[in-house]
C-alpha cells in the first residue's frame, strides 16, 4: 500500500538573504513547523544525471554549527551511500574524510577564535 507525504519548506528572506528557516513534514516526530538554522536538499535527474541543490542557512548560524553541520551531512551521505551500494570500503573512507573535516575545521575556528 503506497502512501504520500508532504515535507514543507518556508524560507523568509529580505535584503540581507534568508532570515528565518522552518519546515513541517507529515511523518516528523514533533506536529507543526520546526525552526532551522540551515538546509540542504539534494535532488538527483535521472534524465539528465544532474544533482539539484538549494543550500540555505540564517545568519544566526555560526561558523562552529556549519562545522558541524557538514560534519553530520556528510556522515549521513556515507551511511546513505552505504545502504544504496552496499560499499562498506568507500564508506569507511567517506566517513574518514568527515573525520579529518571535522577535526581541520575544529581547530581552524579555535585558531579564528584565538584559542
Amino acid at each position: 500500500m503506497s502512501q504520500t507525504s508532504e515535507i514543507r519548506v518556508t524560507v523568509t528572506s529580505g535584503d540581507d538573504g534568508v532570515t528565518d528557516l522552518r519546515w513541517q513534514a507529515d511523518d516528523a516526530p514533533d506536529p507543526g513547523p520546526q525552526v532551522a538554522e540551515a538546509m540542504i536538499l539534494a535532488l538527483w535527474d535521472g534524465e539528465h544525471r544532474n544533482a539539484m541543490r538549494i543550500d540555505l542557512w540564517t545568519p544566526r548560524l555560526t561558523v562552529d554549527d556549519m562545522n558541524d553541520f557538514v560534519y553530520q551531512t556528510l556522515l549521513s551521505l556515507a551511511d546513505t551511500y552505504r545502504r544504496a551500494t552496499n560499499d562498506d570500503d568507500l564508506m569507511v573512507e567517506m566517513k574518514a574524510f568527515a573525520r579529518a573535516f571535522a577535526e581541520r575545521a575544529s581547530a581552524r575556528e579555535r585558531r579564528r577564535a584565538g584559542g
